[in-house]
């Protein structure tokens, strides 16, 4: 068995007036994330903190300013071309206007409405999370 790449990202889940911030990926050469909704965010460079790359992640996918709350959760998911380790953080827009830089659309859903949508897999056990810490 080869050995998987294993990636380390950062996600931010975008809190704003009881709704959460949801994104859905563009066209993957990877089918099992094409088209996939996530929580925005990517890889953390070398050097650089989980908070200081979901900040400038969100800035350049959705062309806004974020602060981070706080800590949600680590989520370890593999998926069949490599592995992710993903740093959840809560966070709220300071300023700017949604602009979709890198996703083809993005809803502001409810806690209720999160199961609607077709989430990649990494971002499942963060939809179980949140739903979790508001019962």
């Amino acid at each position: 068995m080869q050995d998987l790449k294993t990636i380390y990202v950062a996600a931010a889940v975008i809190l704003q007036d009881d709704k959460i911030l949801c994104v859905q990926r563009k066209e993957s050469k990877f089918k099992y994330i094409s088209k996939k909704w996530e929580f925005p965010g990517g890889k953390i460079e070398p050097n650089e903190t989980s908070q200081e790359t979901i900040k400038r992640e969100i800035q350049e996918e959705l062309n806004i300013s974020i602060s981070v709350r706080n800590h949600l959760l680590q989520v370890k998911h593999t998926y069949p071309d490599f592995r992710l380790i993903m740093e959840t953080f809560l966070c709220k827009i300071e300023n700017g206007e949604i602009q979709l830089n890198e996703h083809i659309d993005a809803k502001w859903l409810t806690l209720n409405e999160l199961l609607d949508l077709d989430w990649a897999a990494a971002d499942i056990p963060i939809v179980q999370k949140l739903i979790e810490n508001n019962n």
